[in-house]
């Protein structure tokens, strides 16, 4: 579509391909003026992620994996009625669609490299407890009452 805010980029050089979003339009339920009834405001994005070309294959199993519970059969869904204006509206859909993918397709984190606790540090904690320890052990002799 012609006047939209440039290619909405997921990650690097990926952006959306506007070929493969559908649009959809319905009555808002949010905000709205003497237009309310009449103008479709709200807007609904469609992505098909099982059958896009868009995404290197890497990406596109890891965000079919992540996002499984959102998908209906491959195709993930993003709606924006927060404005009153449809053009904001497709604004929002489309960059929540950019940053949801963005996110799904992340690599996932290093792994962790556990760290060691330092000898003092471990010194110290075992002398308090037995401080502790011989505190409370003096506390139960007979003469305490």
């Amino acid at each position: 579509m012609e006047g939209m805010s440039g290619p909405h980029v997921i990650r690097g050089s990926v952006a959306l391909p506007e070929a493969e979003l559908v649009w959809r339009f319905s009555r808002s339920s949010g905000p709205g003026g003497q237009h309310v009834n009449t103008t479709d405001s709200a807007v609904e994005l469609r992505f098909d992620l099982a059958n896009t070309e868009a995404l290197p294959e890497v990406w596109k199993q890891r965000a079919l994996q992540r996002l499984a519970g959102r998908l209906v059969d491959g195709v993930v869904s993003v709606r924006a009625s927060e404005h009153r204006s449809q053009w904001r509206n497709r604004e929002a859909a489309a960059v929540r669609l950019a940053a949801l993918l963005a996110e799904a397709t992340a690599p996932p984190p290093g792994p962790r490299r556990p760290t060691r606790i330092p000898r003092g540090i471990n010194e110290r904690r075992l002398r308090e407890k037995k401080q502790r320890s011989e505190t409370k052990r003096g506390r139960s002799g007979r003469d305490w009452t």
